[in-house]
């Protein structure tokens, strides 16, 4: 068994199931602290996180991950326990197996090796490590990095361990996220008989032209990097459950990805404009859930494209899609080059979450030589 299957078994038995950590960064720190590396747990509300460094100075090259996963639904639909952490057919099985306790052993496996072959490289090592990365995101990463700013620690790059590929490892960098944006409307109208609509205002009649304008709206159109700003409507609720009342309220919620072509501020102030044009009475709540960032070609993604070609022989592609990480906190707190890579996001989140041992074990290879291209 390879160190780094013998590590991601481990994890994948913890059934940190978010904000709960069970143990699981403490297994972490153990493998780091024997290798040399300086632990600092950094304990947020009920959140674990910890913040590791080996060596000095920059450039400053950081693992980032979380060991919390999401729940397992019904388990008597699983074909193994959730957290049994078998291996069948060459695939690792569990909750967390694939997002992102596999990542979080072979960044483990791949740093205890560079720094035996490299006990004096340049630089600094560090990694981010939160249980709050599935949760509400409020005590894990983002706290850790306001501390790393309070204390001038600086970072240049950050990989983070979520699963970035489609296909076969390697295949997908994500070199940048959208923003998100939230947002819950209240349509205000006024409760009355169906029969006698000149007494009433129904909310959803009124609503309907504002929502299709906004469906319509051409937000920007995106860059060489994302794809156009998209809004899409998640919920719609009102009415009473009978037939014969008309609503006094319309509830609509709905979401914004959005790229670097504008900003949150911008589209809030547009979808007013919409809703006040069509003389609506409304409140809405606003939740900001992540900003935009990207990180260009430079030597982050050049070291990558490099470690990825050398041990599995795929030429990466580079990619901004899919939904949010903690790169959204990492790239404008820290100011530092994000990527994300890690193994295939066939399974994620889904029952029967696996990922292949022999992935695994390239991973780490793969994540030794970044260490090696940056650092030496």
């Amino acid at each position: 068994m390879s160190k780094t299957l013998e590590l991601a078994q481990a994890l994948v038995s913890i059934d940190s199931i978010t904000p709960n950590d069970k143990g699981c960064q403490a297994l972490m720190t153990d493998v780091l602290k024997r290798a040399n590396f300086k632990v600092t747990d950094l304990k947020f509300s009920e959140v674990d996180n910890f913040w590791a460094e080996h060596g000095s100075g920059s450039p400053v090259f950081v693992f980032a991950g979380h060991t919390d996963v999401v729940p397992v639904g019904d388990s008597s639909k699983w074909k193994l326990e959730p957290f049994s952490a078998k291996v069948v057919d060459g695939m690792l099985q569990g909750r967390g197996a694939a997002d992102m306790k596999g990542s979080l052993a072979a960044m483990l496996s791949a740093s205890e090796r560079f720094v035996a072959d490299y006990p004096d490289h340049k630089g600094t090592i560090g990694y981010l490590i939160t249980s709050d990365e599935e949760g509400p995101a409020i005590n894990g990463t983002v706290k850790v990095c306001e501390y790393l700013n309070d204390n001038n620690q600086n970072v240049d790059y950050c990989l983070v361990g979520e699963p970035s590929a489609t296909n076969v490892l390697g295949d997908i960098i994500k070199n940048g996220r959208r923003g998100s944006l939230n947002g819950a409307l209240t349509i205000i109208g006024k409760q009355g008989h169906i029969a006698y609509p000149h007494l009433a205002k129904n909310p959803i009649h009124l609503a309907i032209p504002a929502l299709d304008e906004l469906r319509r709206e051409l937000w920007d159109e995106g860059n060489d990097y994302f794809p156009a700003t998209s809004f899409q409507i998640s919920n719609i609720q009102s009415g009473t459950g009978v037939t014969n009342v008309i609503p006094g309220e319309l509830e609509v919620v709905f979401n914004f990805r959005y790229s670097t072509q504008t900003t949150h501020e911008k589209l809030q102030d547009r979808v007013q404009n919409i809703l006040d044009k069509h003389q609506l009475e409304y409140k809405i709540d606003w939740n900001h859930s992540g900003y935009p960032f990207l990180t260009p070609k430079g030597e982050l993604v050049s070291s990558c494209v490099d470690a990825i070609k050398k041990v599995v022989g795929v030429d990466a592609q580079l990619s901004t899609s899919g939904g949010t990480s903690d790169g959204r906190f990492i790239a404008p707190i820290l100011d530092a080059q994000v990527v994300e890579l890690g193994p295939i996001n066939a399974t994620i989140h889904q029952v029967d979450e696996c990922v292949s041992t022999q992935d695994l074990d390239n991973l780490s290879d793969i994540y030794y030589h970044i260490l090696k291209n940056i650092l030496t």
